[in-house]
């Protein structure tokens, strides 16, 4: 197996590869949501219904943490 340091990836190559981790997790392990991720979700909800807030598609966010991280 060939293994990375951490201290030797960029922040995009740290990213990509939680990213991948993510993904794989999420295919072959059933995770269950804490319960404080309804009341997170509820609150951003009203929010939302308030205008204060608008609904953005994971792409976007996905980009958007990538320009601010360089």
């Amino acid at each position: 197996m060939i293994t990375i340091s951490p201290e030797k990836m960029t922040t995009a190559e740290k990213l990509s590869a939680m990213e991948a981790l993510w993904n794989n997790l999420c295919q072959h392990s059933p995770l269950e949501s804490p319960g404080w991720h309804e009341a997170v979700l509820t609150s951003r909800e009203q929010q939302r219904k308030k205008g204060s807030q608008s609904p953005m598609d994971w792409e976007t966010a996905k980009q958007n943490i990538r320009n601010k991280i360089g």
